[in-house]
């Protein structure tokens, strides 16, 4: 097995060669952390039977595993920092595997809950080494195509694996797990045998933190967290919020998959824009589109005839795949022009707060709906997070202009 030094890493930052191949089995990882992410939500009734709980605490195996993630990334990224990266992957894959198989067999929910902990703590610490393993074997002018390469493994997994796993969960919600757990031995298997070790310089918990120093800095992150949360507070309980309308088993595996693809269209589409007009412009025409579309679908669902609330619930749903697909891009460019010093350490912080908004808007869901909304208010929930973070992208917005003037 080859072995990639410090050295070796800092020559191929500075050269202009690049090749997909080392990264294929980090795809097919982020590839299982895909279906494990969203493949969740639109089993919630069948898991809440199983498991004798709830549609709302069944929606908490989610919550917790982003809320675990959220809280561990940072440190157990900074306590493994100087360990090997292909070791750091295969142990923090391996933890993850581990979980999913404790939730698939899983005789309660506490169990369950635990095994889903066991997944996020294996999880974070994936996703910090799996992109610090990305940047330092890129060029630097390779940067986002290799992380987008990488990354886009969740993509598609939204688009292909949440669907099938979805397929498979209709005779058990246990066998979505098994997948996950499969398509992580695989990638585990191909990264032992194909992936260069790699050793770099490891930090403190302190200089990772630093950026929150940076007030401006840490509204932004709060504009990733809130996105996030307003996405995941109607997310989570989509077979609740479509299922009425929807009634056929294979309905909500279409949907899931025309989610899947519109969260696909939206990325691809807006790192397209951010080239062309500015981070800030195609960033902010997103959250305002997300909010009139959950304004709007909220409406729809509640008072219109049932055929066009049917049909504007796809509408809603599917532009809301758009806008969540599509406010990566803008809002990581935003972040990383914040800190161009530190942009490893921002992206390893705007990880925890996509992992926070998603335990905050799951956990905000759960209770609007334990507190008896419906699960069309969940839509309604959704516009005030949006509202409170339009309000905010602009403070950052018009901070930034005054930073730069």
């Amino acid at each position: 097995m080859t072995e990639t030094r410090p050295a070796d890493a800092a020559e191929g930052r500075g050269s202009s060669s690049f090749s997909y191949r080392p990264f294929i089995w980090l795809a097919v990882a982020t590839f299982s952390m895909g279906i494990d992410g969203y493949v969740l939500a639109g089993l919630l009734p069948q898991i809440a039977g199983d498991l004798k709980v709830t549609p709302a605490a069944a929606g908490q195996l989610m919550s917790v595993f982003a809320f675990t993630a959220a809280l561990a990334g940072p440190v157990l990224g900074t306590l493994t920092s100087r360990w090997e990266r292909r070791t750091t992957i295969v142990l923090s894959l391996g933890v993850f595997v581990l979980g999913n198989v404790v939730v698939a067999v899983a005789t309660n929910y506490p169990v369950a809950l635990s095994g889903r902990v066991l997944a996020a703590l294996g999880g974070s610490l994936l996703n910090a080494a799996v992109t610090g393993y990305v940047l330092a074997l890129t060029p630097s002018e390779h940067h986002g195509k290799a992380l987008s390469f990488v990354l886009g493994g969740w993509m598609t997994a939204t688009a292909l694996g949440v669907p099938v796993g979805l397929l498979l969960g209709q005779s058990s919600w246990r066998f979505p797990m098994i997948l996950v757990a499969v398509v992580g031995t695989i990638a585990l298997i191909g990264i032992l045998l194909r992936l260069p070790q790699l050793h770099l310089p490891g930090g403190t918990l302190v200089e990772r933190l630093r950026p929150l120093g940076r007030p401006r800095l840490v509204a932004g992150l709060l504009v990733t967290t809130g996105i996030l949360c307003s996405s995941y507070a109607c997310f989570t309980y989509a077979t609740l919020i479509l299922g009425p309308h929807f009634h056929a088993e294979w309905a909500m595996i279409l949907i899931m998959f025309g989610y899947g693809v519109s969260s696909m269209a939206g990325n691809a589409v807006t790192g397209r824009l951010v080239d062309k007009f500015t981070a800030l412009k195609v960033l902010t025409v997103v959250l305002v589109g997300l909010l009139l579309n959950a304004v709007l679908g909220m409406i729809a669902l509640m008072f219109a005839p049932a055929v066009v609330a049917a049909v504007w619930g796809l509408v809603w749903f599917f532009s809301a795949g758009v806008g969540n697909g599509g406010g990566a891009v803008p809002q990581q460019a935003r972040l990383a022009s914040m800190a161009p010093e530190s942009a490893a350490i921002v992206m390893a912080l705007n990880g925890s707060a996509i992992s926070l908004g998603s335990a905050l808007g799951s956990g905000l869901g759960g209770v609007a709906l334990t507190a008896g909304s419906s699960p069309n208010g969940l839509l309604g929930v959704s516009a005030v997070v949006l509202t409170i973070t339009v309000g905010l992208h602009l403070l950052v917005a018009r901070a930034s202009k005054a930073a730069v003037g």
